[in-house]
């Protein structure tokens, strides 16, 4: 199991058995770790256990499966979808799988949200307790759904993609509607901000500006030369960075704001003291940048996981 030393180590454990007709056991080939581990190791995360396994984007081959696995055979390569879905409740029937109804039974997020949302693959017993893909193996329950086969001409470096940051991205600028024309912010220059910059275009998006403060920056200006940055750092007064927008689009703003940082990172001393004193598990700065940005009719897309209460959020 990879992680962080003096938290996580790497142990034996006994390798997973089929329980359920529609398991698939997969030897697993490639694995990662995802920025969103990060709220697990800071513990934003409730539930962790001992000796629970981590890793919710892994590929691998199928080594065994259950009877009722009609679409895989042995020895297919195949990568795992971050969440567990059923495929046949009402969620999972209208595409809106990260909310399937059937794959946590976690009685604490119910409380907590008055709903759940599917299970996870290695993302604490919060999600479902499902052991995850840093592994040599893994059970992967509801295999012919949760499964995709990876043709022979996609390594795993490009199949890893597909298990969360891909689908996390693309549905970011889908769902949020970016359309012909539009001009979008991005906050975050990671991975999931810059696929994202690169899905704005594909949809029409006529602008992206892109909004950080470290090297990542750099690393944009030189990959993605179409993206203007916003380091707010070098930014000075209140809401800067709504100003900063205001003033490069006509005085208006952009028309779409994509979230793609997570919720633990306070910018402020407010928030830093609150979060450090437990008055809150999130930030909304940039939440509140976002929606003050955006022109009236905006939309904002957000896909960070925001796990419990923040404050002095604006609603509109």
């Amino acid at each position: 199991m990879l992680g962080i030393p003096s938290l996580t180590q790497i142990v034996d454990c006994p390798k997973p058995k089929v329980i359920e007709d529609r398991d698939v056991i997969l030897k697993v080939t490639g694995s990662t770790v995802c920025g969103s581990d990060l709220h697990l190791l800071h513990g934003s995360i409730v539930e962790m256990q001992k000796g629970d396994i981590l890793g919710h984007e892994f590929c691998g081959i199928v080594d065994e499966m259950g009877p009722a696995v009609k679409n895989l055979k042995k020895g297919d390569r195949v990568v795992a979808s971050f969440q567990i879905a059923c495929g046949e409740c009402l969620y999972c029937k209208k595409k809106l799988s990260s909310q399937c109804a059937r794959t946590n039974a976690n009685k604490t997020q119910k409380v907590m949200y008055g709903g759940r949302t599917a299970g996870m693959f290695g993302y604490s017993h919060f999600t479902g307790g499902f052991a995850g893909g840093q592994a040599e193996y893994a059970r992967v329950p509801l295999g012919d759904v949760n499964l995709l086969k990876l043709p022979d001409d996609v390594p795993d470096e490009k199949g890893l993609f597909l298990s969360d940051v891909v689908c996390t991205s693309w549905n970011c600028v889908v769902d949020t509607g970016v359309k012909e024309g539009d001009v979008v912010a991005i906050w975050g220059a990671g991975p999931v901000g810059q696929m994202c910059a690169e899905f704005s275009f594909i949809n029409g998006a006529s602008r992206v500006i892109m909004i950080d403060h470290n090297w990542r920056l750099d690393f944009v200006k030189e990959k993605y030369p179409k993206v203007e940055l916003v380091n707010y750092s070098e930014l000075k007064g209140t809401n800067a960075v709504v100003t900063k927008l205001k003033e490069m689009v006509d005085g208006y703003g952009p028309d779409v704001a994509l979230e793609c940082v997570a919720g633990e990172y306070p910018k402020g001393w407010l928030h830093t003291a609150e979060i450090a004193m437990g008055f809150e598990t999130d930030t909304s700065e940039i939440l509140n940048e976002m929606i003050e940005s955006v022109k009236s009719y905006g939309r904002v897309g957000i896909t960070g996981v925001y796990v419990g209460h923040t404050n002095n959020f604006n609603i509109g």
